[in-house]
């Protein structure tokens, strides 16, 4: 009997990060993504939910009840659930940096707040039965670097009066370890962050597989680079050993999965920092063994299951409008996280 957990789960912002800019392709629009996630199959086996980012116009983060209620309508009636949140905590989308000002904290805050409501109102409703609420430290590199223990204990006070809030709407809290934000920017200093945060189970790690590999690269933090800087990418037993150390320091802390992949390559974007590039699951240049190292993160270090994420997701952002709204495209997609649930879920 095939595994029929962790739940396989599709990420809408995809539609929405890098669109809509005057130089940009339009913002793809929610219902056309829930169709292409919906009509996804490979041999009978369907996606069984997706993750949303709370920001207008797919869903918007003042939504009241009765537009809740709606969006909850929409993905039902493709036969679909909700899972992980993100909430937009950015200060150009009415957020702040966790390690801003008192004004700016407190605007984080009140996203995250906003966000936990929008998730609890969805569980409701019956819509939402797993997942967290996804956060970043809203900071640049370059700004943390110029006081990192100070940018680390503010970053961590912001996260925990996050988690209690989170807590307060029987929520919990992912921080992505993407290499663009302040003081998550390497592996040793996101594992810093949570322990100072000190909420385990509250405040956690969302572990992207293609955003944790550059964490070996060591890229806006060369100290605490693992692979070497001439690697060769044909030597695959050192990725598999720098980014199995990546893993285990960073298991313990992780509730949440994205499943991608990568090429190895950074870009720059906006005032983003060096970020990671998301790639295709047919992509002759993804450097991951899409099954083999998602076991890194959904076993243990004695390799057995951590049951830990109830659903995973894909994540692929910044790919063309015409990949994006071909449904071969999800296909491919669905087939390679099927075979991660083969080879890394249970029955239940």
């Amino acid at each position: 009997m095939s595994n029929n957990y962790p739940k396989l789960h599709n990420a809408m912002w995809p539609g929405i990060v890098g669109k809509g800019a005057p130089d940009s392709e339009p913002i793809i629009a929610f219902d056309t993504l829930l169709d292409l996630t919906a009509g996804a199959e490979v041999n009978g086996v369907r996606f069984d939910g997706v993750d949303l980012f709370v920001t207008a116009p797919h869903v918007d983060i003042d939504s009241d009840r009765d537009a809740i209620r709606k969006v909850a309508d929409k993905i039902a009636g493709r036969g679909l659930k909700v899972g992980s949140l993100v909430a937009p905590i950015w200060g150009g989308a009415g957020g702040g940096s966790a390690m801003g000002s008192a004004e700016e904290r407190e605007r984080f805050l009140t996203q995250v707040r906003k966000a936990c409501l929008i998730g609890q109102e969805l569980r409701e409703l019956g819509i939402r039965p797993t997942g967290g609420v996804r956060i970043d430290s809203s900071t640049g590199v370059e700004a943390w670097d110029a006081d990192p223990e100070g940018g680390t204990r503010r970053i961590a006070e912001t996260f925990r009066e996050a988690g209690r809030i989170a807590r307060d709407h029987d929520e919990f809290l992912v921080a992505e370890g993407e290499i663009c934000w302040g003081g998550m920017h390497s592996w040793r200093e996101m594992v810093r962050l949570l322990e100072t945060v000190d909420m385990p189970g509250v405040v956690g790690y969302q572990a992207d597989m293609a955003h944790s590999m550059l964490y070996t690269l060591g890229y806006n933090r060369g100290q605490d680079r693992i692979l070497p800087p001439d690697y060769d990418w044909k030597d695959r037993s050192l990725l598999d050993a720098a980014y199995k150390q990546v893993a285990d320091a960073l298991r313990p802390w992780t509730l949440d999965f994205h499943v991608a992949q990568n090429d190895g390559t950074v870009f720059g974007s906006g005032d983003h920092e060096k970020t990671g590039r998301h790639c295709l699951v047919t992509d002759p240049e993804g450097k991951l063994d899409i099954v083999k190292h998602a076991g890194y993160w959904l076993r243990d270090e004695k390799g057995d299951l951590t049951g830990k994420a109830q659903h995973i997701c894909w994540d692929g952002c910044m790919f063309p409008n015409a990949v994006m709204e071909r449904q071969s495209t999800w296909n491919d997609i669905l087939g390679a996280m099927i075979e991660v649930r083969n080879a890394h879920g249970w029955q239940a």
